[in-house]
């Protein structure tokens, strides 16, 4: 069986986690023959090509440099090579340089073989070249001496014939016997070699190809066959070996076109020639020392050429299989020697030359093969570049790049016709390599990376929360780029400009892979998710980084590699799935807010502040809320902060809008003025109950159908629960953004800050953090519902004592007293219910709805009220009752307020004891004044109700004429306007 593979083993000596058997590239021999028997054949082969010619034997050793330095005249000592001794010619040849030492880089042994082993027959120096190569190959001496005497023999017998025309392993089994053998044993496995070897030659790798009907082959296989069973008898009259002869000398005497060729063919078929010439090259390397070859290579393989004839090689399949041997020499020393593997490369320069001029199928197949073996072995290396070499060996990478490029280039360029034809524009092989190897090395990294990164987040278990697995992966891929660039990218360099921006583009593409994978099911933002992005965010920034600063020298400026690298976008990402994060939470608080609010009572025993429990609940999910987004690590922060303020603000703007609403406004409470009337003159109390019983429930009736909306309003306690609520949100609102401004995880309240007031860590700009809407909302909520409280009292609860009520039939019986006593009741309400803060608000709002109620008594009570000149002092004196109960002494609202909101009926009171005749010159003044009348006498229009009264409005003027209940008055309406007494 031939020897068919190499160990592989790592670099420095020890054994590589890809330990692997290379095989052969000259293919299979199919025979039993073992590498012993290859090697014995080789050198009977050499011997044979080297024996004794012209007298003297070609076999002894002349050194060139001997020759060389030999004088040309010299004395007759010198004429022969006998004249010098062996010792001083062996001194000479190892000093000479070497020509093939010298091409290939490869170093001389330090000490020679011969002269380590201490057996005798190794104790001196070999004297030729022929005992060299015994030495080198193993060879015994009695073999040695065994083949010398047969080849004397054959020579004897066949003088004249080159060995080319001798079948030698058939001479050779003519010429011994059992009994030149030290047993029978040892002469049958000899015997079985070399038909082996005839039968490999003959048989089963023929030089020429044989036919399947070929008589001489099946009986040469039924010699070989019985052979295995009893040694055949080999004497010369045996019949045996007549048939054996016969069968042999048929088959090697054949030619392609039918002649009688001089050149026996027996050893020159594929791939046995290759096989056994690898043997004999392989004695080139020092036996003791492997990793360096002999002193004597020159000669030793000068000496080799006389085999090619025999073996059918020539010069390029020596070449290509003296490459190989040199590979295979590297390979079993260990792949230590940086020097056998450059010697390898250096051989492929001759073997690229070799291949660009010969194009024969054989030779292509061998080249072929050879350097696909080769390539294979190197690029299983290079593929995964980063588990192969490590911090001790990344020099070493460099020469294993460099015989792998010079394999492809040879098998791209010279020997890929195919893919020359289909790329039309020029291949860069080398740089083409060398992205393959960076792209693949990076891309099992990567994956080793990722079945580790789950154990090296369990390393975090000690942590309260540990990183995810896509943020350590992050860091290692980073820490692997720079490493990457560091150590491997420098080497690279060479073959490829720009290599490090390739590792980085492969990098961001598999870390992108996952990240998308890992997006694919995110469907809320987590501080998780964020962690990853962010991690995502500044891998992306490191590789763009190294990507840039390789590129820089490069045409492009490094384009082509930043295209490859799609960004992550993890700023727009971010973005997306904050607004989305955003989004949730607000609609969950809108649903909250509509939800609570139905549930809501406004009782002011629901808790001690009396306000809105549902307040509470809504302020508590507004901080919530902040508190989750200040706690995801972001950093954009400020830029996403309004819009979640925004949204807070609007649902929040919901909760005040909700809180307001169905409580009505102001005017809502306010009844319609009745039509103008007169004043019948005569007694006051001329049927005035009859009058006040009809008046009263008509007033009645109208208010409650003006001031009622579609159903009962709410008590004046749930008024002012709904007061206290809006004041507490405006408050909470204030300090929800103070903690904005000041960084939200900041202690607003502590000392120092207090101290300071300047913002610890701002977070955007005043307006942006601004809840604008909740904060005008709920300022003009709480007026709203102010002015609304106050109306509902005067105008709904204290209707009876005010509107149908005050003066009704005549100011004597009919006095301000009982309103007042109500109405102190409700005072003391909103005294118990409202916060001290907005209590003020509410008085000052009801002081102003007393005063209008007042007012719109005397200017709009209906022909049911009618007052004289003398009423005015009552009704004077009823209007500062009223006043002082809002002073209350000066413990009450300030004197200041109250006259200032008193002025429009301060004002108006003058005219109640005015003179008619003085009443009707100042209505006649202001009307033609207001009309652009020239005259006083002209006819005078009906001045429209506008709300505002004043004691110089026309429309004030009259409603004081209407109510006063005086002839001159009565005759003044009724000539003018033509009103009614009665509706």
């Amino acid at each position: 069986m031939a020897p068919a593979a190499v160990q592989d083993t790592g670099f420095g000596g020890t054994k590589s986690s890809m330990t692997t058997d290379l095989e052969c590239p000259f293919g299979v021999l199919g025979s039993q023959l073992s590498e012993d028997d290859l090697r014995e054949t080789a050198y009977e082969i050499f011997i044979a090509a080297c024996r004794p010619s012209a007298g003297r034997s070609s076999l002894t050793y002349i050194p060139q440099s001997d020759k060389a330095e030999r004088p040309e005249k010299s004395s007759p000592s010198s004429s022969s090579s006998s004249s010098l001794s062996p010792s001083i010619q062996k001194s000479l040849t190892s000093t000479a340089a070497s020509r093939v030492k010298r091409a290939l880089g490869l170093r001389s042994s330090k000490k020679s073989s011969y002269l380590k082993d201490g057996s005798p027959s190794r104790s001196r120096r070999p004297q030729t070249i022929g005992e060299l190569l015994r030495l080198q190959m193993n060879v015994s001496e009695q073999t040695d001496a065994r083949v010398r005497r047969a080849l004397l023999r054959i020579s004897a017998g066949q003088l004249g014939k080159r060995v080319e025309s001798i079948v030698l392993p058939l001479e050779l089994l003519q010429q011994f016997k059992s009994s030149d053998f030290s047993d029978a044993q040892e002469y049958q496995v000899w015997q079985k070699r070399n038909l082996l070897i005839l039968e490999a030659g003959l048989l089963l790798h023929p030089a020429v190809p044989l036919e399947r009907s070929d008589a001489a082959a099946q009986r040469l296989r039924q010699i070989v066959r019985g052979a295995e069973e009893k040694p055949i008898e080999t004497g010369r009259n045996s019949e045996a070996m007549q048939a054996l002869r016969s069968a042999v000398m048929s088959l090697a005497c054949r030619s392609t076109d039918g002649s009688t060729p001089e050149t026996c063919h027996w050893a020159d078929g594929f791939p046995l020639n290759l096989w056994l010439y690898q043997m004999l090259l392989r004695s080139c390397f020092d036996s003791g020392e492997e990793t360096a070859v002999i002193d004597e290579i020159d000669e030793l393989m000068e000496m080799m050429k006389k085999t090619w004839a025999l073996l059918g090689i020539n010069q390029m399949l020596h070449n290509i299989c003296f490459t190989w041997v040199i590979f295979q020499q590297f390979l079993m020393t260990g792949q230590t020697e940086t020097d056998l593997l450059g010697a390898a490369e250096n051989q492929l320069v001759e073997v690229a030359k070799d291949a660009k001029t010969v194009k024969d199928p054989l030779y292509v197949k061998v080249l072929s093969s050879t350097l696909s073996a080769i390539q294979g072995w190197a690029e299983k290396r290079l593929l995964a570049y980063h588990e192969t070499f490590q911090s001790s060996s990344v020099g070493f990478m460099e020469s294993v790049i460099s015989v792998a490029v010079a394999a492809a280039k040879v098998l791209v360029d010279d020997i890929s016709h195919e893919y020359r034809r289909k790329r039309k524009e020029e291949v860069d092989v080398a740089r083409d390599r060398i992205d393959m190897y960076i792209r693949s090395s990076l891309r099992t990294a990567f994956a080793q990376m990722m079945e580790q990164v789950d154990s090296r987040r369990r390393s975090f278990k000690k942590q309260q929360n540990p990183p995810p697995a896509l943020t350590i992966l992050a860091k290692d891929i980073g820490d692997l780029a720079r490493n990457e660039k560091e150590k491997f990218s420098p080497i690279l360099k060479r073959w490829h400009p720009f290599a490090a921006g390739v590792a980085v583009a492969t990098l961001h593409a598999c870390y992108g892979r996952e990240l998308k994978q890992f997006l694919s099911g995110v469907t809320a933002l987590t501080p998780e998710t964020v962690q990853v992005l962010e991690a995502a965010d500044k891998l992306e920034k490191d590789l763009v980084q190294i990507a840039v600063e390789d590129s820089v020298d490069c045409e492009d400026g490094g384009k082509g590699v930043i295209r490859e690298m799609p960004p992550y976008e993890v700023d727009s990402i971010l973005a997306d799935l904050s607004r989305t994060w955003i989004k949730e939470r607000l609609d969950r608080l809108r649903e909250w807010v509509d939800r609570t609010l139905q549930q809501e009572d406004w009782t002011p025993v629901a808790n001690k502040e009396k306000y809105a429990p549902s307040a509470v609940e809504v302020l508590r999910i507004v901080e919530e809320t902040l508190d989750a987004f200040f706690e995801l690590p972001l950093s954009q922060h400020s830029d996403l902060l309004p819009d979640l303020v925004a949204g807070l603000d609007r649902a929040l703007q919901r909760y005040i809008s909700q809180t307001k609403s169905g409580c009505g406004s102001k005017n809502s409470y306010i009844p319609l003025l009745p039509a103008l009337t007169r004043c019948s003159t005569g007694s006051k109390f001329q049927g005035v109950w009859k009058k006040k019983e009809k008046s009263s429930s008509h007033q009645k009736r109208k208010s409650q159908i003006v001031s009622m909306n579609s159903s009962e309003p709410m008590a004046l306690s749930q008024l002012c629960v709904r007061i206290n609520t809006l004041h507490h949100i405006r408050t909470e609102i204030e300090q929800l953004e103070k903690r904005i401004s000041y960084g939200w995880k900041m202690d607003f309240f502590a000392k120092d800050n207090e101290k300071s007031k300047v913002p610890l860590a701002p977070i955007g700009s005043a307006p942006e953090a601004k809840f604008e809407l909740s904060q005008a909302g709920s300022k003009e909520g709480i007026q709203q519902l102010c002015e609304c409280t106050a109306y509902k009292v005067v105008f709904h609860d204290l209707n009876i004592v005010l509107w149908d009520g005050l003066y009704l039939g005549g100011t004597m019986g009919a006095r301000i007293g009982p309103f007042l006593e109500q109405l102190e009741s409700n005072l003391e309400i909103i005294a118990d219910t409202v916060h001290t803060r907005v209590r003020t608000r509410v008085l000052t709002a009801l002081m102003k709805a007393c005063f209008d109620g007042f007012l719109l008594v005397l200017l709009g009570g209906g022909p049911a009220r009618a007052f004289s000149k003398s009423d005015s002092e009552i009704i004077e004196e009823d209007f500062v009752a009223v006043k002082n109960l809002f002073k209350a002494d000066g413990d009450g609202l300030p004197g200041e307020l109250v006259e200032k909101a008193a002025l429009p009926v301060t004002d108006i009171l003058p005219l109640f004891s005015t003179n008619t005749e003085g009443l009707i010159e100042n209505f006649r003044f202001a009307v033609c004044q207001a009309n652009g009348l020239s005259s006083t006498k002209s006819k005078l229009p009906l001045p429209p109700t506008t709300g505002v009264w004043s004691p110089t409005e026309p429309n004030t003027l009259l409603r004081v004429l209407c109510h006063r209940n005086d002839e001159a008055a009565t005759k003044f309406l009724k000539k003018t306007y033509g009103l009614p007494k009665r509706l």
